[in-house]
């Protein structure tokens, strides 16, 4: 990159259900804009949310031990929720499909 370049990273999750014998959608998408060459949106919505997670361990918040997947509540909303304070987040749309 030249340094007056800037990288983004876009993310959009679909998720289709049937509630009620009603089909749904929702979407949820996200967007971030690197600073600069050197903090890169690639960097910083990887390292953010591992840095968060580090800090959850070690203050206690976090006690569980082994390799985790983030798919627990207890890993995932608390890294969610600190990561809006950093600008960082994902906007949620619903639809009901026809």
């Amino acid at each position: 990159m030249d340094p007056q370049d800037k990288d983004m990273i876009v993310m959009q999750h679909e998720f289709k259900y049937r509630l009620n014998g009603k089909e749904k959608m929702i979407v949820s998408a996200m967007a971030v804009e690197g600073k600069n060459q050197e903090e890169t949106a690639m960097a910083i919505t990887v390292g953010t949310p591992l840095a968060i997670a580090t800090k959850l361990v070690l203050t206690g918040v976090l006690n569980r031990t082994g390799v985790q997947l983030p798919i627990n509540k207890e890993i995932y909303e608390p890294i969610l929720s600190e990561l809006e304070s950093f600008g960082i987040g994902f906007v949620e749309q619903e639809y009901l499909i026809a």
